[in-house]
């Protein structure tokens, strides 16, 4: 309904310019009476056009040219609200369409055509994946599922790198439990891995080398066997929430095919680059209006930004529509350096969106669980998985914006009653089933003949919230906002246990209830059909 009223806006613009200069917004009145949906456009343009707000609206009104059958009335309201009553008939109509679309109501051919990349995880392999990163892994992993229901070819990514000091802490903190496990003196260094899985790889290597190993450097067996052991605890554990990635990135793939290197005489040809103290630096004061930044050390290693660089220009040279990469927000002050340095190359950055999402606080009993990834005193994503199941750490870890600190209350999420948003949805989603169940053996079957009888407020008002959805889920897409999505589900939720409450299906006069069971039919599928964007299951029974 919205969009068709957006779509009439902007035909009418063409004959009233002025519409051009406001945002078209159509909201629910709290109250039926003043509509299905109403807009304040008039109240906003009067100043402007010096006239009063019922001036504009009438004019507006007299102006648009729409269909009788879809709208019924159109009508002013107070000091200028434009009302807009849809047609009986129209509202149940789309029953019609979310039976016949099923399981693909919701989806938009929009951008069928294009592709997109979406890079998340890309934790480094230096131990279990944390909270943090669950977090990242199921925004990055819902926002690739909404992509794909609005037409995307849809790519999912996890960049990383196997080299640098925190591999080499990694395979020396392996190599000393090793010695430890033989019966070796050694001293533990405290910024070393400190978690019981460096001394579980350490027992791995024992049964598998024995004391072979002893005078092995840190960065061979010990750092590989490290590396192999914890990405298979990582797609282990991302397993568990449904994620599976098309590609895995290798950092160290950038300077084996000289991507590097090639970077750097770019920069260099282009006069981005100068040598200064011994290292290498990228004129970002001339792209951004910022400080200069290092981009290969003295020591002659590189700073993030090189390798970024290169490794997003490996996904222009993939051809992607869109790129999308998702960091935590200790990230926020970094990668417009990447992005300076794209455009100065003439890269297309308006192509890459960066999504920042903030970190997440474990509460339990309202007290903070206590974190500390390199002392392993935490818990890992894969025990919370454990704890509360993947359909719950799923939805908790996207109900609210990602732009939000989340606080994950473990005692909220193991509760099985309507507290727990993701027990309130499946239940509703179980609820449906059972009736569903109960009809076919009272003979009872969904029919839409007398879908006008679907007259009640609490009918009309579920009936409305289903039709919202695609354009929900094209609104929650194109702005990457999964939260959406989850508050759209529970505003539906709540309207259908209303309904359920008000309206009996079982026992009611028949054409009546099986205009109701295509209704709750309806209901039932777009609750699975979100539930699934958000990789939620959708039970029948509980």
């Amino acid at each position: 309904m919205k969009k068709y009223l957006i779509s009439l806006f902007e035909k009418t613009s063409e004959k009233l310019s002025y519409l051009n200069d406001v945002d078209k917004i159509f909201t629910i009145p709290s109250q039926q009476n003043y509509g299905d949906y109403s807009t304040n456009i008039a109240l906003l343009l009067s100043k402007k056009l010096k006239k009063s707000p019922r001036d504009v609206a009438t004019e507006i009104i007299s102006n648009l040219e729409y269909d009788k059958s879809i709208i019924e009335k159109i009508d002013i309201a107070g000091p200028g609200f434009i009302n807009f009553y849809f047609s009986s008939s129209y509202i149940p109509g789309i029953l019609t369409r979310i039976l016949d679309e099923n399981k693909n109501f919701g989806k938009s051919k929009k951008y069928v055509g294009k592709k997109a990349l979406v890079e998340f995880v890309s934790a480094n392999p230096t131990g279990p994946l944390t909270v943090g990163h669950g977090r990242n892994a199921v925004i990055g992993d819902t926002v690739a599922n909404m992509l794909e229901w609005i037409g995307y070819d849809v790519e999912r990514e996890y960049y990383f790198n196997n080299a640098g000091r925190q591999m080499r802490v990694l395979g020396d903190s392996v190599r000393l439990r090793y010695l430890e496990l033989l019966k070796k003196i050694i001293e533990f260094p405290e910024d070393y891995y400190q978690g019981e899985y460096i001394k579980d790889i350490a027992a791995a290597l024992i049964n598998e080398f024995g004391d072979s190993l002893l005078n092995e450097d840190a960065e061979g067996k010990f750092k590989q066997k490290a590396e192999s052991e914890i990405f298979a605890d990582i797609n282990k554990t991302l397993a568990k929430l449904g994620i599976v990635f098309n590609r895995y990135y290798n950092e160290h793939a950038l300077y084996e095919d000289g991507k590097i290197q090639s970077l750097l005489d770019e920069f260099k040809l282009k006069n981005l680059s100068y040598e200064k103290e011994g290292a290498t630096w990228l004129k970002l004061s001339e792209l951004r209006n910022e400080a200069d930044k290092v981009i290969v050390k003295s020591t002659g290693e590189p700073t993030y930004r090189l390798p970024d660089i290169a490794y997003h220009i490996t996904k222009f040279e993939r051809g992607y529509d869109l790129m999308v990469d998702l960091f935590g927000s200790d990230h926020n002050a970094t990668y417009p350096d990447v992005l300076a340095g794209l455009n100065a190359l003439g890269y297309d950055s308006q192509k890459v969106r960066v999504l920042i999402h903030q970190f997440v606080t474990i509460m339990q009993k309202g007290e903070i669980v206590k974190m500390s990834t390199r002392k392993a005193n935490y818990i890992t994503l894969d025990e919370l998985i454990d704890e509360v199941g993947s359909d719950v750490v799923r939805y908790f870890f996207i109900m609210r914006s990602m732009s939000s600190h989340l606080n994950f209350d473990l005692d909220l999420a193991k509760k099985q009653s309507d507290e727990n948003p993701v027990f309130y949805l499946q239940y509703a989603h179980a609820r449906i089933s059972s009736i569903l169940r109960m009809a076919e053996n009272e003979n009872l079957k969904s029919s839409l003949d007398s879908f006008n009888l679907l007259s009640s407020p609490e009918e009309q008002n579920l009936l409305k919230k289903l039709y919202e959805f695609p354009e929900e889920v094209l609104y929650s897409a194109e702005n990457f906002e999964p939260h959406k999505i989850t508050g759209y589900l529970e505003e539906l939720a709540a309207l259908f246990h209303k309904f359920y409450t008000v309206c009996r299906i079982i026992g009611s006069e028949k054409n009546l209830a099986e205009a109701r069971l295509s209704l709750i039919y309806a209901t039932q599928i777009v609750i699975k059909n979100g539930l699934s964007i958000l990789g939620v299951s959708a039970p029948d029974k509980m």
